[in-house]
């Protein structure tokens, strides 16, 4: 619709209403939109809210009442809590308004909006909200992860069903689309299953499924407790004629961690009655056993659970036991500490199937692989890229994941604790005894870099000397390793390998994103480009080693992609023209006291301006940079001719109190007056000594004035380019446009990508240099310098004088140092 059809929405428009209400579910009319609230401003009312949520309920269609019924009951109920009158309520509603618009509320670019304000409010608040606040909200990374299993194992289906019986907010069945969405080009195929316990979470889930555009067809949910009421099997108004079992093709849950149930009662249950029930103070495997029974014959689930579902003997044991033996348990994936906010309670995902060929089960230890930011760890593109493809595969990598029989399980008596079967520890520093006391770098030590030695085993040559097969030295000097490693044939072809491999890639991008910009799949992109660059990745390999990691490189592409993904939306949605277009730039500023919203010049509205200015206006930008290095220059020689002050200058009424700098109307009143002096003397400013009071007053006066000019002209030349460019923008050609986006989208990635050999070689010598200097000074050879050491100050000894007692202390100090000596 175009926006004179969408301010024309009205009830009164019958046709159209009912339409829309027909194909929603539900009809909004214009005045009742986020859009429209936003532009009435002052005019805006509380009033206008719960008008709005009044026509919503009346409007609904009867087809879909009971996904939309009292779904804003808790808005409506809540109004009444944000003040005691109206006008206290307008206020707030208008403050939170203003709070969430800067908030993507289309639902492209995989953007979950409810999950972004509650984990960013949890991550916010976690300090005070306690544990529960964090600890059954999955963290969008981690969401993503299981979405990723489940959907390369249900992507070819023809129709999904997939299901979350402890929803929360929804996103994980949201994440689950998206993550289907990269392999299939029609998401309406998917159902969406969703239950929830708490009335209010529960609301929440049908909002999030709603907002992402799902059909309302697609969208069934229960506010109903999973353990004591199973997913109904028949609809509430016909019992009888609409029995049918709800069997899905994959579960994804993450359910309150060892909460207590009532397992009275329940054996005969079909859910838990193959395997027996969880004891009543810890339902963990209570959730577990449901969502398994969900599932289809070739369906997956994935659920995050505490680790001590590993282990934990007695009713738990027997459980794990029976999964064991049946087959069920695909995966263990155990994730990083504190990936979950307010709580560092360690966590593992467990990948379940109905039915499967194989009997092991893949053991992941991803517990290393985050990054930390703020007080939380969090999984970066390329951990869960790694984790997955660890998962699908089926592989076994050091230090990471292990393929485990079920032999060795019955062995361990069903623990599935994950050190057991992967060690990620990094080794420990360990010294060799021999080689601290004689010298020489112990050969298994040099071993720890054995992928470096098979890629360049003439370089190992280069650098070590085998003194025999337990020792070796170093074959060149300890300053000379750097140069020695870098200028090797071996390193040097290994770095016009990786040249040659990506030599043009830069044309691939530019076909895939910048030629073809309308018709490049957003969702499938990023998957085809990981794959080409895995590829290239994969051809820099040297005798058959990769050196290069290449997650390490697809973080850097993800890194990347968040840019491109976004601005390639904005042409898709809005079309080429969008590239040339600027938008006022909008900032929060104290009007007459009270933070009024205006515009603070222009920005591009895909185009930085610093990026056009570097391009098209360099020489404008040069000009005006040179005039901010002066005006660097000047604060640095004003400062300078301050430090060079003495106190006595510093008492003159040309510096302020504290002597930190000068006061500019009495250096302009000082430098008037001895300009004066010395035209009474006939003399000029040249003629007084440069480190006198007046010279160096008259200078800063000069300083002074000159930063005074420069920065009206730094002020009006920045107005002026700032200007310019937004005209530059505008009048952009589609050919420089293209020039613009390449350097926008592909050289920042094509630049990181080329130091990954460079970062990779500097790794190797930091190794090799740390290597040499630790065994380079033997004990022998530091025992010796201590001799020589004591052997001179006795020496220096009788050259000291002093009283009779001092002497004589002297004198037993010298013999105690000869007699050591004697001694060694």
């Amino acid at each position: 619709m175009s926006a004179t059809e969408i301010a024309q929405l009205s009830e009164t428009d019958t046709e159209t209403a009912d339409y829309i209400r027909a194909e929603l579910g539900y009809f909004i009319a214009y005045d009742n939109l986020f859009s429209t609230w936003l532009n009435k401003g002052r005019d805006f009312d509380v009033s206008n809210v719960r008008d709005a949520l009044s026509a919503f309920e009346r409007l609904i269609h009867p087809n879909h009442k009971k996904l939309y019924d009292g779904i804003f009951t808790t808005l409506q109920t809540g109004l009444s809590k944000l003040g005691e009158n109206a006008a206290k309520q307008t206020k707030a509603i208008s403050d939170l308004l203003q709070l969430i618009k800067p908030i993507p509320m289309n639902g492209k670019q995989d953007y979950d909006v409810l999950g972004y304000i509650y984990e960013y409010l949890i991550e916010q608040f976690a300090s005070n909200a306690g544990k529960k606040a964090g600890e059954f909200y999955t963290p969008h990374e981690v969401s993503v992860l299981m979405s990723e299993i489940i959907a390369h194992h249900v992507k070819d289906q023809e129709k999904i069903r997939i299901y979350d019986p402890t929803s929360g907010s929804g996103s994980l069945l949201i994440n689950i689309g998206n993550s289907i969405a990269k392999h299939v080009d029609n998401q309406d195929n998917i159902e969406y299953y969703a239950q929830e316990l708490k009335v209010n979470t529960y609301n929440l889930t049908r909002m999030n499924l709603i907002m992402r555009g799902i059909k309302p067809t697609n969208i069934v949910t229960r506010n109903g407790d999973t353990l004591e009421d199973d997913w109904p099997m028949f609809d509430e108004n016909d019992p009888t004629g609409s029995y049918n079992a709800l069997y899905v093709d994959a579960v994804v849950s993450n359910p309150p961690y060892s909460q207590q149930w009532d397992p009275e009662h329940k054996e005969t249950d079909p859910r838990y009655s193959r395997f027996g029930l969880a004891p009543k103070t810890k339902a963990d495997y209570a959730f577990l056993l449901h969502d398994l029974f969900h599932l289809k014959p070739d369906g997956i689930m994935t659920i995050v659970l505490p680790h001590g579902v590993l282990f934990r003997g007695g009713e738990e044991g027997t459980i794990r036991k029976q999964l064991i033996e049946f087959n069920h348990i695909e995966a263990i994936i155990g994730l990083p500490a504190n990936i979950f906010f307010g709580t560092g309670i360690p966590t593992v995902i467990l990948v379940l199937r109905q039915k499967r060929d194989n009997t092991d089960v893949l053991v992941v230890d991803a517990s290393k692989h985050f990054l930390k930011v703020g007080k939380n760890n969090k999984l970066q593109a390329s951990d869960i890229k790694r984790i997955t493809d660890a998962v699908i595969k089926r592989e076994s990598n050091s230090k990471f994941s292990q393929l485990v029989s079920k032999e060795t399980l019955r062995k361990n008596d069903y623990n599935l604790n994950i050190p057991r079967y992967v060690d990620s520890a990094p080794a420990a520093e360990s010294w060799d005894l021999h080689a601290t006391m004689l010298g020489g770098i112990p050969v298994n030590e040099i071993e720890q870099f054995a992928h470096f030695w098979q890629a360049f085993p003439a370089l190992r040559k280069a650098l070590f000397t085998n003194k025999n097969s337990h020792y070796a030295d170093l074959a060149i000097a300890a300053d000379e390793v750097k140069s020695s490693i870098t200028q090797h044939a071996e390193v040097k072809s290994f770095a016009q390998h990786y040249l040659n491999a990506f030599s043009d890639f830069d044309r691939y991008l530019k076909t895939e994103l910048i030629i073809q910009w309308n018709t490049v799949n957003i969702s499938q992109q990023e998957e085809v480009l990981g794959s080409e660059l895995f590829t290239r990745v994969a051809n820099t390999a040297i005798n058959d080693i990769a050196l290069i990691d290449k997650y390490q490189a697809y973080q850097l592409l993800n890194n990347q992609w968040q840019t491109i993904s976004g601005d390639l939306e904005i042409l898709q949605t809005e079309g080429f023209a969008a590239s040339k277009k600027v938008d006022p730039n909008m900032v929060n500023k104290k009007v007459k006291g009270k933070d009024t919203e205006v515009q603070d010049g222009w920005k591009g509205h895909i185009m930085p301006f610093e990026l056009v200015q570097s391009i098209y206006l360099n020489k404008e930008l040069q000009a005006l940079k040179k005039q901010e290095n002066r005006l660097s220059e000047i604060s640095s020689e004003i400062e300078a001719i301050l430090e060079s002050f003495s106190d006595d200058d510093k008492g003159q009424d040309t510096v302020n109190e504290s002597g930190d700098s000068f006061v500019n109307a009495n250096v302009a009143k000082a430098a008037k007056q001895i300009q004066t002096d010395l035209k009474q003397e006939h003399k000029q400013a040249q003629d007084l000594d440069a480190d006198s009071y007046q010279a160096k007053i008259i200078q800063v006066d000069a300083l002074i004035n000159e930063e005074k000019e420069l920065k009206k002209s730094v002020k009006a030349d920045t107005d002026a380019l700032h200007l310019l460019t937004k005209t530059t923008i505008e009048a952009l050609s589609d050919l420089q446009v293209n020039t613009l986006l390449e350097a926008k989208w592909i050289s920042p990635l094509l630049s990181e990508l080329s130091q990954l050999p460079t970062n990779l070689i500097h790794q190797l010598t930091n190794q090799v240099q740390k290597l040499a200097d630790k065994y380079a000074i033997t004990y022998a050879d530091v025992t010796k310098e201590i001799q020589q050491s004591e052997q001179a100050l006795a020496g220096l000894i009788d050259q000291l004088t002093g009283s009779e007692f001092d002497l004589q202390g002297l004198a037993e100090l010298k013999t105690f140092l000869l007699n050591e000596n004697v001694g060694e």
